[in-house]
């Protein structure tokens, strides 16, 4: 299940610059989903629990969408503690710009399906754990603040320390409650499909959107869908998880600002972006920071760029502020940007008609396992459609 260590991004595929000399960077969001740029979540609230959280520009410009944030942690609450970061503000960081971001920072390149929703941030574990219980009560709170802010929709980017029945568990039973009262539950299934049968609560709730994560290597146009490394189930109910699968691989993701990786990432684009004759004299004024390149100095410039194009790579830096992250933990955010975006279309959907219509329009990936997939990979704009369509007459 997805804890904070596996926020950050793991080992990916060689990128697609090494590829028949396609560009190294993905494709937006929108076009590798054929969304549906009518609908961008505007007059959505989207409650995020993490284990932390940061305003960043994607988030607030031209204005502030974080319209709360608690920390059921340290039982403190209030929007400005969110304008400092620390390790832990990272994972949520991400979360919340895959689903929410309007891609201030790039242009609008990276960009997320619903740029407009708004965000009530639940903080309730670290860097290094988010405890079974403490998740329990972020959704607790949730639940006790949803009339408060109008919350919609409730985005779960981690998950629990056990299995564990619904029909026993706090966690399942409030996340349950959620649902009963109006709040359409997306949670990520996790990212052990090497231990199949193993989904934890939230996921395991039979009345919670639970999804998996789909690869297609950063551009749907290859014909190269394959499944992600996702759990799945039956639960230890019985009960088969996830339900519908989306994007989990090569999602753009912004780096948390102001760090040292984040400096990197710049320094390196600063090297890539240089003319030759300026190379050296750049590596030289950073010198022990990227000791490859204080090796490489003195060979030619192609050499040097190759060498930069090394670290770019295996930092998966795709522009100054952003890089490439895996996950179930991002693919459960695109979900509930779609789910903001169909509930925008028609807000008086239920959360019971929000989950049917996503199933019903989903797709089936070819030579992907039923039981890694369940009804298939999302499909935005026919589940957008959809939602108009229904209650019409």
């Amino acid at each position: 299940m997805p804890r904070k260590s596996e926020g950050k991004s793991s080992v990916i595929p060689t990128p697609l610059s090494s590829r028949g000399g396609r560009e190294r960077e993905p494709l937006p969001l929108s076009e590798r989903l054929h969304a549906d740029a009518r609908f961008t979540g505007r007059g959505v609230t989207a409650a995020f629990i993490d284990s932390g959280f940061f305003a960043h520009p994607d988030l607030m410009t031209p204005h502030s969408r974080i319209h709360a944030f608690h920390d059921v942690i340290a039982n403190t609450g209030g929007t400005e503690l969110v304008g400092v970061a620390d390790a832990s503000s990272w994972h949520g960081m991400m979360s919340t710009v895959v689903a929410a971001g309007n891609g201030s920072l790039s242009g609008g390149r990276f960009k997320s399906l619903a740029p407009d929703l708004g965000l009530v941030l639940v903080r309730a574990g670290t860097l290094s754990r988010v405890h079974h219980d403490d998740i329990a009560r972020a959704i607790e709170w949730v639940l006790v603040n949803r009339a408060r802010y109008d919350i919609r929709v409730l985005n779960i980017s981690c998950g629990g320390d056990y299995e564990a029945s619904y029909l026993d568990d706090p966690m399942s039973r409030f996340a349950e409650a959620c649902v009963r009262a109006g709040i359409v539950v997306v949670a990520a299934v996790g990212n052990s499909g090497f231990k199949p049968g193993y989904v934890v609560p939230p996921a395991s709730v039979p009345a919670v959107i639970s999804v998996g994560g789909l690869d297609d290597e950063g551009n749907p146009h290859l014909g190269r869908l394959s499944a992600y490394r996702s759990s799945y189930g039956p639960t230890i109910d019985g009960i088969q998880k996830p339900e519908i699968i989306t994007l989990a691989d090569w999602i753009p993701a912004p780096i948390l600002p102001e760090t040292p990786t984040h400096r990197e990432a710049m320094l390196l684009r600063k090297f890539e972006k240089a003319a030759d004759e300026d190379l050296r004299r750049l590596v030289d004024e950073h010198p022990g920071l990227f000791p490859a390149l204080d090796m490489a100095k003195h060979q030619p410039p192609y050499l040097m760029r190759q060498v930069i194009a090394a670290a770019l790579r295996d930092e998966k830096v795709i522009h100054d502020h952003y890089k490439m992250v895996d996950g179930t933990s991002f693919a459960a955010p695109i979900v509930t940007s779609v789910v903001a975006q169909m509930l925008e279309a028609n807000p008086a959907l239920k959360p019971a008609q929000v989950k049917r219509i996503l199933v019903q329009t989903a797709k089936r990936v070819p030579n992907i396992e039923f039981d890694r997939q369940g009804w298939g990979a999302i499909q935005p704009k026919l589940a957008v459609e959809k939602a108009i369509e229904t209650g019409r007459g």
